[in-house]
């Protein structure tokens, strides 16, 4: 072995002195997906050592509490304090800031203390003067800080007043600067910011309010974080409603989002790379036809199959290292424009460097694609006898590899797909990945058989030209199934994102706008609520009132068992995370879809019940009969699941996941909620009155929130796309290197036909036919797979409803059909252009 090893070095040497054009195809194709990988990887260990490194001043101290609708106790406030740590109370909530000239705007209030910030600066325009004795700047009592778009809609500037609920404010400056941004992130509507002292006389503390209070800790040096989060959970009143967090979990949200964000992106570059694994298989495969004469040689020779093996084996694993090496580099170049490209939707600057884990996962990625595809065709040339490969380009020869290389091709493939579903964040879904990339390839060579076999079947019909590209496509060597794959992928991923983003638009463009509401109306008191139903429904324009009392509960526990030790689907885990809306009702919320249970009597007044949504019980295992423990207003209650209903979401009506029967909860502090419909013209006027008459009510406009959710999709789109356009360019190098390894052939055919008679305008038809033919066969097979692909991800993963859009497919079978015409043309105009006189004197 090791003298075969030795040999086989020496003649991979030398036949790498002539150059590697015939492999450039390889090299381009690992570069552009490891590239890919290797890109998304780096940005998002860059952007997690980012929040490692400021986590205590995104959380705004070391450890930060929050807690909703109670604040925390004094005892525990003083409890901290006793122990050196420094302590800065924050409350959270909605409000309608109005300007004196009648305009409002929903913000999303921070009402914040002396001590604010622990860590970091606020900063303003004009910055805020220094406090006493070098302590850090903070608002004076009276004083107000927006986000410029709060004041660009108000039309405000420095020094002018505005309202909050029932007092006034001077704008003292606007926000540049949020140092725990990311960690309270404004959701609803832009930030504004009072002091602590000035949050009684706004009158928005009533009985039920939608509060937060978030408490940020500063440790003294030394101190142990989770040592002191033991300590403060065993000494105060926390009964598992507290959210703790340390530094180092300073956005937990947005390193979800991240997860997930990678893996769609990193399945993404593996697309591109799987993609390129074919132009690997296709690059190697005509680099071994173009040395077929030297490998016959050398076999009449006497060199042993497995010398030859080993020769072309080492040529392929070297340039395949240089590839994965040259996709590093260009990955490290990507990160680069990536973090300047998202900017602004990243939460801390990156920090940009070398991260040799996800270097290290891109290059694994590329040596099994590249060992997984170049493994055939190289054990295919070890088994043909010398005198078939003088033959071979005429007559394939059928040979298989030997067992011990297909055991090691298909453990090529198993490890290939074991990394796939070990490094994602969500391995059923990397694992349905993997199936249906292997089912859509075996579609794709299925119908490259049966379009080969029609082709043959009409052999002999038509005109010369038409019967000409009909025998193209089957004739022996023909590349048919190589470019229906090339293809085939990279247009059904195309066609799949174009479905799911034009499905998104559908159900905003479409469906929303006629159902939704004009309004959300919030904090509404029980003792206001009669007045705000005559008021709202007296006021010109409006067409419909509907209110429901809302409370927020807490999911402690599902049969008994507490929701930190329960197994659930990850779709459904949202809703075991922090407070849920809570409501009760005696009848069905309108347009209610019972699917299993029944709904309670109007006049029920026995144990609390429970309507649930279906799909949360599905993802938790529960069913009618189950109970549910829920935490109201600090109180543990068990409510036995009555019924499940089946919730359509897209009317943006008021729709709850969790409704209850009346009784015990009617006697609880509480607000409702209301939506309000009619003219949309009139809208100015009906929030002007609404919150003039209840200035604790705020008002959330569903058009603002529909176009802020547009604006997002427009992102979303764009990202896709550019997903998208990243595996169309991998199909596109494969079928650029498919038409290369066959434009030898080609030309030699073109010699031919002109020779015995044949015009330049018939040759060029054949081809165009049998171009034609195999991009519209691909466009019809991509369009079906990104139909199937586009509705699972929208019932299975978006959970949303799905609509056939066939001016899409249209566009993507005639896509199809145009760029495969366009690349053939090309390759025949070529081939075309080749004399005669040299190539039959030298063949």
């Amino acid at each position: 072995m090791g003298a075969s090893l030795a040999l086989g070095a020496r003649f991979a040497r030398r036949e790498l002195r002539g150059g590697i054009k015939g492999l450039r195809i390889v090299l381009a194709c690992l570069a552009l997906g490891v590239a890919a990988i290797a890109a998304v990887g780096t940005l998002r260990s860059a952007t997690e050592a980012g929040l490692a490194a400021d986590g205590a001043r995104i959380l705004g101290g070391d450890v930060a509490v929050r807690i909703a609708s109670l604040p925390m106790p004094e005892a525990t406030q003083d409890w901290i304090r006793a122990r050196g740590a420094r302590l800065s109370s924050v409350v959270e909530m909605r409000a309608m800031a109005v300007a004196p000239s009648g305009e409002r705007s929903l913000v999303e209030l921070k009402v914040v203390d002396g001590q604010y910030p622990i860590y970091g600066a606020l900063e303003l325009d004009p910055p805020l003067p220094a406090g006493p004795q070098g302590t850090s700047p903070s608002l004076a009592a009276g004083d107000v800080a927006l986000e410029p778009l709060v004041a660009e809609r108000l039309n405000l500037a420095p020094g002018d007043r505005l309202r909050l609920g029932e007092a006034s404010f001077r704008l003292a400056g606007l926000i540049r600067s949020e140092p725990d941004k990311v960690a309270s992130p404004a959701i609803l509507g832009p930030r504004a910011m009072i002091p602590m002292a000035d949050l009684a006389r706004t009158g928005l503390i009533q009985p039920g309010s939608l509060i937060h209070y978030e408490y940020r800790i500063g440790l003294p040096p030394g101190a142990s974080v989770p040592g002191f989060i033991r300590e403060l959970r065993a000494a105060s009143q926390d009964d598992g409603g507290w959210r703790i967090r340390a530094a180092g979990e300073a956005a937990p949200g947005v390193n979800r989002f991240l997860d997930r964000a990678a893996s769609f992106l990193t399945l993404a570059g593996l697309t591109a790379l799987l993609v390129g694994g074919i132009g690997v298989a296709t690059g190697v495969r005509a680099w071994l036809d173009q040395r077929a004469r030297t490998i016959a040689t050398l076999r009449c020779l006497g060199a042993p199959s497995r010398v030859i093996f080993l020769t072309y084996l080492i040529q392929v694993a070297a340039l395949s290292a240089i590839g994965i090496l040259l996709g590093l580099v260009a990955g490290q170049g990507l990160t680069l424009l990536g973090a300047q490209a998202f900017a602004d939707a990243l939460p801390v600057p990156p920090q940009l460097g070398i991260y040799p884990g996800p270097l290290a996962e891109a290059a694994l990625y590329g040596a099994l694609t590249a060992l997984a595809f170049a493994l055939w065709p190289l054990a295919r040339a070890r088994e043909i006898p010398g005198a078939a490969l003088f033959r071979d380009t005429v007559q394939r020869v059928s040979v298989r590899p030997r067992l011990k290389l297909l055991a090691v091709n298909a453990l090529a493939v198993v490890a290939l797909v074991a990394l796939v579903i070990g490094s994602a964040d969500q391995p059923a879904f990397a694992a349905g990945f993997c199936a249906a990339a292997g089912a859509t390839l075996l579609l794709f060579r299925l119908g490259a058989g049966l379009l080969m076999r029609l082709a043959r079947r009409m052999q002999g019909q038509g005109r010369p030209a038409w019967r000409l590209g009909l025998a193209n496509l089957h004739r022996p060597g023909a590349p048919t199934p190589l470019l229906l794959v090339a293809l085939g992928i990279g247009l059904t991923t195309l066609s799949a994102v174009a479905m799911i983003e034009g499905n998104l638009r559908h159900q905003l463009s479409q469906q929303l706008p006629g159902a939704a509401p004009n309004f959300y109306f919030i904090d509404i008191q029980s003792d206001q609520a009669a007045r705000f139903d005559a008021l709202a429904r007296g006021l010109p324009g409006v067409t419909e009132v509907k209110r429901v009392p809302s409370l927020r509960a807490r999911i402690t526990a599902v049969m008994g068992v507490p929701v930190e030790q329960m197994q659930v689907a990850e779709d459904s885990r949202w809703a075991l995370r922090g407070d849920r809306g809570l409501t009760y009702a005696a009848e069905p919320p309108e347009g209610t879809k019972l699917v299993g249970g029944e709904w309670w009597p109007a006049d029920y007044r026995g144990p609390p019940l429970l309507s649930l949504d279906a799909r949360l019980a599905e993802g938790w295992g529960v069913a009618v009969g189950d109970t549910v423990r829920l935490n109201v207003l600090g109180r543990d209650l068990d409510f036995r699941i009555a019924n499940l209903r089946q919730i359509e979401w897209q009317g943006l009506g008021l729709n709850f996941v969790l409704v209850a029967s009346p009784g015990m909860l009617e006697a609880a502090p509480h607000t409702h909620i209301a939506t309000v419909r009619g003219d949309a013209a009139r809208d100015s006027a009906v929030l002007r009155a609404v919150t003039d008459a209840f200035p604790n009510v705020s008002g959330i406009r569903v058009r603002d929130a529909l176009q802020a959710v547009t604006g997002l999709l427009e992102r979303l789109g764009v990202a896709l796309s550019a997903v998208s356009g990243l595996t169309l360019l991998a199909g596109g190098l494969v079928l650029a290197g498919a038409m290369a390894a066959g434009q030898r052939r080609r030309i030699r055919d073109a010699v031919v036909l002109k020779v015995i008679g044949a015009s330049r305008g018939q040759i060029r038809r054949a081809w165009m036919v049998e171009f034609g033919l195999v991009g519209l066969t691909a466009g019809l097979l991509a369009a079906a797979c990104g139909t199937a692909a586009s509705w699972a991800v929208a019932r299975y993963v978006m959970r949303t409803d799905w609509t056939f859009l066939p001016g899409t497919l249209a566009a993507t079978i005639l896509g199809c059909t145009a760029l495969t015409l366009v690349l053939g043309y090309a390759g025949t105009a070529l081939a075309l252009r080749a004399r005669a006189a040299p190539l039959l004197r030298n063949e």
